[in-house]
C-alpha cells in the first residue's frame, strides 16, 4: 500500500503522487507518516523541509514557508503558503534572500521568517546555511 500525497501551493500543485514515506517539522516536533497512519492536523514549522520518500525513486525534497500538513485515509495533504522543490532552488539567489533577509533584521532574538525560509531552500538544495 501507498501515500497518495499532495503538495500545493496558492498558484499551482508543486508535487503529486504516490509515496511510501512522508517526513515533515511541525510545530509540534518531527512527524513520519506511513500507510495506515492515524488521521492528523498539523501545523508545518516555518522554514522546514518537507520529504517525499517512494519506492524506486530519489526522494522528493522541498522546503516550506509554513502551512498545514493533514492526514486521512492514506492521503497526505500538504498546503503551503510557498514552497519550491529541491531542483528549483537557485543557490545564489537563495543565498541572497538569506543576506537580505538577515541584513533588515539586525540582532533580535528570533531569527525573521524569510531568513528560515531561505535556509530551507539551501538545505533543500543540500547547500548547508
Amino acid at each position: 500500500m501507498t501515500l497518495r500525497v499532495e503538495l500545493v501551493v496558492p498558484d499551482r500543485e508543486l508535487w503529486a503522487g504516490e509515496a511510501r514515506t512522508v517526513i515533515a517539522k511541525t510545530t509540534e516536533g518531527d512527524i513520519g507518516v506511513l500507510t495506515g497512519h492515524s488521521p492528523v492536523f498539523g501545523v508545518l514549522a516555518e522554514g522546514s523541509l518537507v520529504e517525499i520518500l517512494c519506492d524506486g525513486a530519489d526522494p522528493v525534497r522541498a522546503a516550506v514557508s509554513g502551512g498545514f500538513l493533514s492526514v486521512a485515509d492514506d492521503r497526505v495533504s500538504i498546503l503551503a503558503a510557498q514552497a519550491r522543490l529541491a531542483q528549483e532552488v537557485d543557490r545564489d539567489e537563495a543565498r541572497r534572500e538569506l543576506d537580505a533577509a538577515l541584513s533588515e533584521t539586525g540582532t533580535g532574538p528570533e531569527e525573521p521568517a524569510e531568513a528560515k525560509y531561505a535556509r530551507a531552500l539551501l538545505r533543500a538544495a543540500d547547500d548547508q546555511a
